[in-house]
Order: C-alpha cells, then sequence, then structure tokens
C-alpha cells in the first residue's frame, strides 16, 4: 500500500524537525515536503500533491486559515489537519469553515498525531477532544434551530421516542443495544436540554416529527 504523503508546515523549524521525526519513524506515512510559512505551502501543495498538509494556523505572510481555502479551492481532494496552540472555538470554527478536516492541539502531539492523520487521510474528520467541548458549545450558541445538533441516528431515536416506544422497542427497530439507545436518549435530553420524555414529545411535535 503506498505511503500517505504529507507536507509540514509551521514558521517553526524546530516544530518541523520534531514532527518529521515522529511521522517518518511509521512506514506508512511519508514527510514529501516543508513550508515555512503560508505562500510557501500554497506552492508546494500544488506541486507535490500531498495527501495530509499538516498546517499551523499563526504564520507570517499568509495565516493557515487563508492558506488552507486557498489550497481547497485549487484541489478539493488535499486533506488539510491542523496543529495549533489555541482551544478557542473561534479558531476551530474558522479553519473548518474554510476547508480542514481536522483539528488538534500541539500540546497532544504525542498522543494524538499519528491517529489523526491516518483518520483524517481515510476521509475521516478529527477534532482533538480537549477543543471538541468548546466547539459544541459554540455551534449550540449559533445554530439556528436546536435539532440541528442531533445526529440523524439521534433524530431517529427522537422520532421514536416520540411516537411512544419504548427503549427495547426502539433497539429492536433499529437493530441497535437498550445501551445504546438509552445513550442515545441522554445525548439527545443534553444537547436540547430537555428533561424529560414529556419535554422530549412535545419538542418532537412542534418540529412536525409526529403528529
Amino acid at each position: 500500500m503506498a505511503a500517505i504523503k504529507i507536507l509540514l508546515v509551521d514558521d517553526h523549524t524546530i516544530v518541523r524537525q520534531g514532527l518529521k521525526l515522529i511521522l517518518s519513524a511509521q512506514p506508512d506515512l511519508q514527510v514529501v515536503g516543508e513550508a515555512a510559512n503560508g505562500t510557501e505551502a500554497v506552492a508546494l501543495a500544488q506541486k507535490l500533491r500531498p495527501d495530509i498538509v499538516l498546517m499551523d494556523v499563526a504564520m507570517p505572510e499568509l495565516n493557515g486559515i487563508d492558506a488552507t481555502r486557498k489550497m481547497v479551492e485549487e484541489n478539493p481532494r488535499v486533506r488539510v489537519l491542523v496543529l495549533s496552540m489555541h482551544k478557542e472555538a473561534v479558531y476551530v470554527r474558522n479553519i473548518l469553515r474554510a476547508g480542514a478536516r481536522g483539528y488538534i492541539l500541539k500540546d497532544a502531539i504525542d498522543t494524538e498525531l499519528l491517529n489523526a492523520v491516518r483518520s483524517v487521510a481515510r476521509g475521516d474528520g478529527y477534532v482533538s477532544p480537549a477543543v471538541s467541548g468548546a466547539l459544541l458549545n459554540d455551534y449550540r450558541q449559533n445554530v439556528t434551530d436546536p435539532i440541528d445538533l442531533l445526529s440523524g441516528r439521534e433524530r431517529e431515536v427522537l422520532q421514536l421516542i416520540a411516537e411512544g416506544k419504548t427503549n427495547k422497542e426502539i433497539a429492536s427497530h433499529l437493530n441497535l443495544s437498550v445501551y445504546t439507545v438509552d445513550s442515545h436518549r441522554g445525548k439527545i435530553m443534553e444537547k436540547l436540554n430537555l428533561h424529560s420524555t414529556g419535554e422530549l414529545v412535545r419538542f418532537a411535535m412542534k418540529r412536525g416529527l409526529v403528529d
């Protein structure tokens, strides 16, 4: 299987050297280039066509957010994984909107980097657990409808709850375990800030999920 080709982008040489050391020790990963700013990164991404770009946010000449936007516009198949010192949701939100597929903190590189790279290379997203809570809170404040907080599966469970089905019946209908259904129910109530089955039913009725 071909190695995952990676472009490193960070204005600190020592950071790039450290990343290269970690990544090059893995047989399935290959560092194909390095850039010290966003302008260099965009040019190298176009020339080298890497699978993954490990991108810093704060850089001279062209920041990581604008560099990501340019890369994705030029090559929608490029997958940008952000390395940042910042936990604040605004940084995460802005660069994900620019087209990045993942966001990890530099102080979590030792534990998260390899998993994040492979996850993004597979086409999945990856966000450090340390920032996912802040991102969810930020999303809660900016969505227009609370139902947008729910995953597709959670919406299915909500509808079946509102139809009066028990956890066991829902589990059978969706081919899930009762434990998983109970977990979904808890997450739905947490996300919607609801505290009883009756409140869930009323919420679903207001949004036309059930009559």
